[in-house]
């Protein structure tokens, strides 16, 4: 048996002693393209194909593609998405993908072919898409890329090193939304640029989601000083994986932006609150002290007043609404009569005087305190 550390737990993992493995030539793996979620993975350490194994999620895999279709592109560590075509191998990780606007997929069982379901890289068997998109890039894998002695490799023996504890407690503030695709990146980046611009030491982290650099560059470029995610902890998604894990994740990514200097941290919680894992995860302890006040991202009044109502019956601390609804003047002003909050635009979420508001009237007296106090800034 092998012992796994990460963010100073424990987990007993059997050695898959079943497999055979043989030399990877490292003029081979730098003809493949690597992606975004193996990028923590140093390619020093790529150094064998190890075959005839179920894989897990986090395993990396050297795989061929047979046919493109839906995802044309692959995300490398750098942040380019370089074209992809049919023969190309790729270094890609296993996972578990939930995308209401995309695809449900799942870790399967054997090595054989499976798909590319997102552009950061993730293999996984397609099991479901939405109507809108074509069927998932079809790959086919070569073997799992392993260490010198043919173990395989996986994100979470790369993960970001144990820390201690923080002494500081910096303000917190998380966007979720009602759905994918609902304006929750772009609320976050803003909000990102309102304490830039207020002169706040700013860290971001996306705690849930599927492994991709999009949002972790949105985020860098919008001014964070410091910007991680759950891949930094060693997971290429988190569709699937247990709530106690999903609140380390969380405990782990925030106590790293605070030993890391920041002020104030910025959240990013994907998907909308009723899928099972983001539901899970806003009520639990873990964010209920780590978070002094949502925003909720909404695409129109109905999803507003549904959101508002989710998020009141559970006692979390919302302070605005916010999202693709703040493009229409009339949905945003149906959504204040229906919530009695205000929708902010993108303008006043990314002025200094919301941070400014923020930080100066942080647990005050009560939640509706600080809630009144964005309503009124």
């Amino acid at each position: 048996m092998a012992t796994e550390m990460w963010a100073g737990k424990s987990t007993v993992v059997p050695l898959r002693t079943e497999s055979k493995s043989e030399p990877l030539p490292r003029e081979r793996l730098e003809e493949a393209k690597t992606a975004f979620t193996c990028r923590r993975v140093p390619v020093s350490e790529m150094r064998t194909l190890v075959t005839g194994v179920t894989p897990r999620a986090g395993d990396l895999v050297l795989a061929r593609v047979t046919r493109k279709r839906q995802h044309t592109r692959i995300e490398l560590p750098t942040g380019r998405k370089a074209a992809l075509f049919v023969g190309d191998e790729i270094v890609v990780s296993y996972g578990n993908r939930y995308a209401t606007d995309q695809f449900e997929a799942l870790v399967p069982e054997d090595l054989g072919p499976c798909h590319l379901v997102a552009s950061g890289g993730v293999a996984s068997m397609m099991v479901a898409r939405h109507r809108g998109i074509r069927p998932a890039t079809e790959i086919e894998p070569v073997g799992l890329v392993g260490d010198a002695n043919g173990r395989p490799l996986n994100l979470r023996d790369y993960a970001l090193e144990p820390i201690a504890e923080s002494d500081g407690e910096p303000l917190c503030v998380a966007v979720v939304g009602s759905s994918m695709n609902a304006g929750k990146t772009t609320t976050a980046t803003n909000l990102v640029r309102s304490f830039r611009a207020a002169g706040f030491v700013v860290g971001a982290a996306k705690i849930t989601g599927t492994g991709s650099g999009g949002d972790y560059w949105k985020l860098t470029d919008a001014g964070a000083h410091v910007v991680v995610d759950f891949t930094d902890a060693g997971y290429v998604s988190t569709y699937l994986v247990p709530g106690d894990e999903l609140c380390d994740v969380a405990g782990f990514l925030s106590s790293y932006l605070e030993v890391s200097g920041v002020e104030v941290i910025v959240l990013e919680i994907a998907d909308g609150v009723f899928q099972e894992e983001t539901a899970g995860l806003v009520q639990s302890p873990t964010l209920r002290r780590l978070v002094d006040g949502y925003f909720l991202a909404v695409t129109d009044s109905l999803s507003a007043a549904a959101g508002v109502d989710w998020m009141t019956a559970r006692q979390l601390p919302l302070l605005s609404l916010c999202g693709t609804i703040s493009r229409s003047p009339l949905a945003s002003r149906e959504a204040v009569l229906a919530t009695a909050l205000p929708v902010l635009s993108l303008q006043e979420l990314g002025s200094a005087e919301l941070a400014t508001t923020l930080v100066k009237t942080r647990r005050l007296e009560s939640d509706t305190t600080l809630r009144e106090a964005v309503a009124r800034g």
